[in-house]
C-alpha cells in the first residue's frame, strides 16, 4: 500500500506538466495550421494531412508513453546493440531504399507507408551517445579526447551524408556540439576547434564558386565540394535567390514574400494568397513556416516560437534534475536537436538560412519526423520520472 502510493506520488511530482501542456499546444496548432496550409494540396481529399497528423499524433503520444514507461538506464544495457541497429539501419536505405527529389531517404514498408530511418537515427544517436559521454564526463579535457567521440559520431553522420541529406547531417553535428559542452568538453579547446571547422567550411564553399583568383590563391579554384548539384545550387540561391528564380530561389522568394504580406496580425485563416493558390511550394512540409507567417502575422509566428521556448526550457530544466549524468546528457541531445531544427526552419522560411528540407518539429506534416520526435519526448518524460526531485 506504502509503496503503491509511493509510485503515484512520484509520476505526479515526476512528470513535468509544464512541458505536457506546452507539447499539447505545439500538436494542436500543427492540426491547426495544416488544415489551412494543405487545404489545396489534394482537391481529392482537401484534409488528407490533416487525417495523417491525427493518425501520426495518436501513435506518436502511444510510442511516448512506451518510452516513458521504460527506465532510460536499461538502454546502457543494449547500448551497442542500439548502435548497430541504427547503423544496419542506414545502410540498409542505401541498399534498398527508395528515392525522391533526387535523394534515397526512405524504407517502403508498404503502397501507404514509408518511413525514414535518419529520422529515428537522430533519438538512437543520442540514446547511445549519452551512455558514451556519460563515461567519459570530466575527460574531455584535450584535442586527443575529442576524437573518440567523433569516430563514433561520423559513421552514421556520413551515412546519411551519402543518401544524400545534407540537412539531417548537420542535425548529428549540432547533437554532437550540444552533448560534448554538457558532457564537459574544455570550452575554449572544442570551441576554437569548432570556430575552425566553421572557417574552413566557409572558405571551402567559396573556394569552389570563385573564379580568377589571384596567384597563390589561383591553384585552389579546382577545389570541388563533395555535394550534389542541387545542394550547391541551394547554397548559391541563399546567396542570392534571384539567380534561380525558377527553382530553389522562387521557393525562397515566395516564402519570404508570404512572410512580408502577412504584416502584423496577419491576412487571417485560409485568406492568404502565396500558400492558398499555390503559390508557395512544400507549404505543408518545408515551408509550413511561411503560412503561419502570412495568415497569422508576426503575432500567430510569435506565439508559436514563445510556445517553442517554454517547450525547451522545460526539457532543459528537467535534465538540470535529472539523477545523472546520463540522463542529463539525453536531455541536452534532444534539446540540440529540436532547437536545430527549429533555428533552420524558422530561418529557411525567412531567408537567412539555406534551403536544408528539415522539418518544424511537431508542426510539419511528416509521419517519421512526429514519431521521432515522440520518441524523444518518451525519453524526456522518462528523464524526469525518475529524478531525484519533484518538478512544480
Amino acid at each position: 500500500m506504502i509503496k503503491r502510493f509511493d509510485r503515484k506520488f512520484k509520476f505526479r511530482h515526476g512528470l513535468d506538466f509544464g512541458m505536457i501542456l506546452t507539447l499539447a499546444l505545439l500538436l494542436g496548432a500543427s492540426l491547426l495550421i495544416l488544415s489551412t496550409a494543405s487545404i489545396n494540396v489534394l482537391e481529392t481529399d482537401p484534409y488528407h494531412y490533416v487525417k495523417n497528423q491525427i493518425v501520426w499524433i495518436v501513435t506518436g503520444l502511444i510510442i511516448a508513453t512506451v518510452v516513458a514507461a521504460i527506465d532510460y538506464d536499461r538502454w546502457k544495457k543494449i547500448n551497442w546493440w542500439v548502435y548497430g541497429i541504427n547503423i544496419f539501419l542506414l545502410i540498409l536505405v542505401l541498399v534498398v531504399g527508395s528515392s525522391a527529389k533526387g535523394a534515397q531517404r526512405w524504407i517502403t514498408i508498404t503502397s501507404a507507408i514509408r518511413i525514414q530511418p535518419s529520422e529515428f537515427a537522430k533519438v538512437l544517436y543520442i540514446v547511445t551517445f549519452a551512455n558514451f559521454l556519460s563515461k567519459r564526463k570530466g575527460k574531455l579535457n584535450n584535442v586527443k579526447d575529442f576524437i573518440v567521440p567523433l569516430l563514433f559520431t561520423l559513421p552514421p553522420t556520413m551515412l546519411i551524408f551519402l543518401q544524400p541529406d545534407l540537412g539531417t547531417a548537420l542535425v548529428f553535428g549540432a547533437i554532437f556540439i550540444g552533448m560534448m559542452f554538457v558532457a564537459g568538453a574544455n570550452p575554449f579547446k572544442f570551441g576554437s576547434i569548432i570556430l575552425g571547422t566553421f572557417i574552413a567550411v566557409v572558405t571551402a564553399v567559396y573556394l569552389h564558386f570563385a573564379t580568377n583568383l589571384p596567384w597563390p590563391l589561383s591553384y585552389l579554384e579546382g577545389l570541388r565540394l563533395p555535394l550534389e548539384d542541387y545542394q550547391l545550387n541551394r547554397l548559391l540561391v541563399f546567396i542570392d535567390p534571384a539567380r534561380d528564380i525558377s527553382g530553389d530561389g522562387y521557393h525562397v522568394i515566395q516564402s519570404v514574400w508570404a512572410i512580408g504580406s502577412g504584416g502584423l496580425w496577419g491576412k487571417g485563416f485560409r485568406e492568404g494568397t502565396q500558400g492558398q493558390l499555390n503559390f508557395l511550394p512544400e507549404h505543408h512540409t518545408d515551408f509550413i513556416f511561411s503560412v503561419v507567417g502570412e495568415e497569422f502575422g508576426f503575432i500567430g509566428t510569435s506565439i508559436l516560437l514563445f510556445i517553442f521556448c517554454i517547450f525547451l526550457l522545460r526539457i532543459i530544466s528537467i535534465g538540470m534534475k535529472a539523477r545523472d549524468g546520463h540522463g542529463m546528457l539525453i536531455t541536452a541531445g534532444v534539446v540540440s536537436m529540436l532547437a536545430f531544427h527549429i533555428f533552420v526552419n524558422v530561418g529557411m522560411a525567412s531567408g537567412i538560412m539555406p534551403v536544408t528540407g528539415l522539418p518544424l518539429p511537431f508542426i510539419t506534416s511528416g509521419g517519421s519526423s512526429m514519431w521521432a520526435n515522440m520518441m524523444a519526448v518518451g525519453l524526456v518524460i522518462s528523464v524526469g520520472l525518475r529524478g531525484d526531485r519533484p518538478m512544480f
